[in-house]
């Protein structure tokens, strides 16, 4: 209990009413806000926003990873002053031209 109640209150009818009318407003205000925050368009609203700032979030990292293995392959397979490394590039074309055609001599055998 607050020290008010404990001793008589000396405050007029007119105190108290304004006393009751400002905390009846201040609940009001409370109950606006919690409706507001429980509503469906509010909860569905913070996790759609959630959503999309995990999806940015791991969409970043991704780019950060690829970007990564990219400039990678790219420093095997060029020098530093922007030539071709024919003695990576071309065992690379190789192997890829060979699966390649592996796939195509596999369709056409399911074809036929």
């Amino acid at each position: 209990m607050s020290d008010r109640s404990r001793t008589s209150d000396t405050r007029s009818p007119a105190q108290i009413e304004a006393d009751i009318k400002r905390r009846r407003e201040t609940l009001a205000e409370t109950l606006d806000e919690i409706g507001v925050r429980v509503h469906p368009k509010t909860v569905v609203g913070d996790a759609k926003a959630k959503v999309v700032s995990n999806i940015d979030h791991t969409l970043g990292r991704a780019y950060v990873g690829v970007n990564r293995v990219v400039s990678d392959v790219k420093g095997q397979l060029v020098t530093e002053e922007g030539t071709p490394r024919l003695e990576r590039i071309v065992p690379v074309a190789l192997v890829v031209a060979g699966v390649v055609g592996l796939f195509v001599v596999g369709s056409r055998r399911r074809k036929g």
